[in-house]
């Protein structure tokens, strides 16, 4: 991999970790609705991309179904999740989409799993229950359960997305967009109050924060990723993006005083270890797997 090519990885996975932890601070801290700040996120972002929009990818009702799934339900249910539970413990709880990615390949497009795929879900599960326990058994909190739900929605739309060809990033960002602002308008209007005055109340920092969630993570994060699994072998990006989760812990740890123990430092270590060996295959199911998994 070209240097320059690297270093702009590294900046969309930073990119990635740290917006994470922003979303805390807005949906937490801030206390903005969850369902509005995604709706007004992918408003900017359908906005933006606009003139990318046609022709629309075919099948009609796919790229819908991957809109929904990719873009409202995926960033809807991470923000209600994160209202309760610290970016650190999403970031890897969050790594039971890649066990779910898998699993959803079996059962939809037929492929077989191996003994070493086998080996890496259970190594992830495992990361991930390590994570969620406590002395007195298995804490599933809500916010978790927002988590999980979060990363199946993903991996379903990944799966979704693998069977689309030749979408252009910034056309399939337009119909995620789109497709994301409907429904999440309304249910924020359905179940949500005082969306404008509390993001009134929060003032120019929230402004800053929607344009850096919409402008530099959705359009330019995404987009530039796309290019690099262009470019390169799934192989080569795949572990590489590991950065992600280990980045938004540490911006966990620094912006929102998250508390990193040995427990956590193992399931960690052993979740990411899981999502290594199974995302080190050289199919193309990998390159959407990776895909799907990033916020």
């Amino acid at each position: 991999m070209r240097p320059r090519d690297f270093l702009l990885l590294v900046t969309v996975c930073l990119l990635w970790g740290f917006s994470n932890v922003l979303s805390k601070i807005v949906v937490s801290d801030w206390r903005v609705p969850p369902l509005f700040f995604a709706a007004v996120r992918f408003a900017i972002v359908a906005t933006v991309t606009m003139p990318w929009l046609l022709p629309m990818p075919r099948p009609a009702w796919r790229i819908v179904a991957i809109g929904l799934l990719m873009g409202g339900g995926n960033f809807a249910l991470l923000f209600l999740g994160l209202q309760t539970v610290s970016p650190s413990a999403a970031a890897v709880v969050v790594q039971i989409g890649v066990p779910f990615t898998t699993l959803l390949s079996v059962i939809i497009l037929r492929e077989r799993i191996h003994a070493r795929r086998l080996t890496g879900i259970a190594l992830t599960l495992a990361g991930v229950v390590l994570v969620v326990w406590r002395p007195g058994g298995i804490a599933l909190s809500a916010g978790l359960f927002y988590i999980v739900a979060c990363a199946f929605a993903g991996s379903l739309g990944a799966i979704l997305m693998k069977q689309m060809e030749d979408v252009p990033p910034l056309c399939f960002q337009a119909w995620v967009g789109i497709v994301s602002l409907l429904p999440l308008s309304l249910a924020s209007a359905l179940w949500e109050s005082g969306q404008w005055h509390t993001a009134a109340a929060a003032g120019w920092p929230f402004v800053a924060a929607l344009l850096f969630a919409a402008l530099i993570v959705s359009v330019f994060a995404h987009t530039a990723y796309y290019g690099l699994i262009g470019r390169y072998e799934a192989n080569l990006i795949a572990p590489l993006t590991l950065m992600t989760p280990l980045s938004a812990m540490a911006f966990g740890v620094a912006l929102t005083g998250d508390r990193i123990d040995a427990r956590m430092i193992a399931g960690a270590a052993l979740a990411l270890g899981g999502v290594l060996i199974v995302a080190l295959r050289r199919k193309r199911a990998t390159e959407v797997l990776v895909i799907g998994e990033r916020a």
